[in-house]
């Protein structure tokens, strides 16, 4: 068995992936700043190190790398490095000392696709900070594996949902109002034919599919994995789904994109552009054939669990489903 640091372990994949992790012998280590807790309980917390950084003072101190080689890990799991200077800091200072370094990336290395499922074949092209930042990292460890033997693996999650979270809904936003508004059978605004495309992904998927890598370590090293459920769904489809779930019979309206984000606030119009815009839908057959990754949800049982969580929370004003 392996001593497994998970960095941002308290989130929300981690909720599910500490637990996964100890519960098959495993030694881990949970840091994280402290300020979350998981968000589900389990026995196996129990079993685990937890470890208190704050990994943006540690790396303006230049000493973040240093810190988690002194936990003495044979593999890293890193939620939280979102821009290649933190990666690449935190990789120097693990190289010659670790089996496996995963690195959490994201299916916003795209910003459009030529074809559809896209695959890990399709070269990057990031429209945004946060998508540059991962796919820079991507690439420098992908070489670094290639050239230097580093033991870097990459994967790509969708858009992660489960309990605790607000998913992205049908209008490609995380505003909880929408869900309530279709419980109520109030009309829905969609863009152009609604035929745009989001790809969930459960929190526990995600963590599945972290074990399955590392379990299948010589398949999967200076490797990119996408990581999501086995299908997208479209805007419209998942509308007239979410509607059914409450009884009610879909009420959709279309309008051109622009126009169509001129109504939604200027939160939301930014979320949705970068949904919308995006259109994702991404295979996972390498995932499957290399790794034997068996996603649990579809993206559509993924949301039903957070929304019925949502309900009972009261976030989300609906009879219970």
């Amino acid at each position: 068995m392996s001593r497994i640091i998970v960095i941002g372990g308290s989130g929300h994949v981690g909720t599910y992936l500490v637990p996964m992790l100890a519960e098959r012998g495993h030694e881990v280590v949970n840091v994280s700043r402290g300020a979350a807790k998981p968000y589900r309980p389990h026995f196996a917390w129990e079993q685990v190190e937890n470890r208190t950084l704050d990994r943006v003072a540690e790396e303006k101190a230049g000493r973040f790398g240093a810190r988690i080689a002194e936990f003495r890990p044979d593999v890293v799991v890193d939620m939280i490095s979102f821009d290649l200077p933190s990666t690449r800091h935190l990789a120097e200072a693990l190289r010659g000392r670790i089996e496996h370094y995963l690195f959490c990336s994201s299916i916003w290395v795209y910003g459009s696709f030529v074809a559809v499922p896209s695959t890990e074949t399709e070269p990057p092209n990031p429209i945004d900070d946060y998508g540059r930042g991962k796919a820079e990292s991507e690439a420098w460890l992908m070489r670094e594996a290639r050239v230097a033997g580093f033991p870097a693996t990459s994967f790509r999650p969708g858009h992660i949902v489960g309990e605790g979270w607000n998913p992205i809904n049908p209008l490609g936003n995380v505003n909880p109002d929408v869900f309530s508004r279709i419980a109520r059978g109030e009309e829905l605004v969609l863009p152009n034919l609604g035929l745009e495309t989001v790809h969930h992904v459960h929190a526990e998927d995600v963590a599945q599919w972290i074990v399955c890598a590392i379990e299948n370590r010589a398949a999967s090293i200076g490797e990119v994995f996408n990581t999501v459920s086995e299908q997208a769904v479209t805007l419209r489809g998942y509308a007239e789904t979410v509607y059914r779930w409450f009884g009610r019979e879909p009420r959709l309206a279309f309008k051109p994109f622009e126009e169509w984000l001129e109504g939604l606030t200027e939160t939301d119009a930014a979320a949705s552009r970068g949904h919308v815009v995006r259109s994702s839908s991404h295979s996972i057959e390498k995932s499957r054939s290399r790794l034997g990754y068996r996603p649990r949800y579809s993206s559509l049982a993924a949301v039903h669990e957070a929304v019925r969580a949502l309900i009972a929370a009261g976030k989300i004003a609906a009879p219970a489903l």
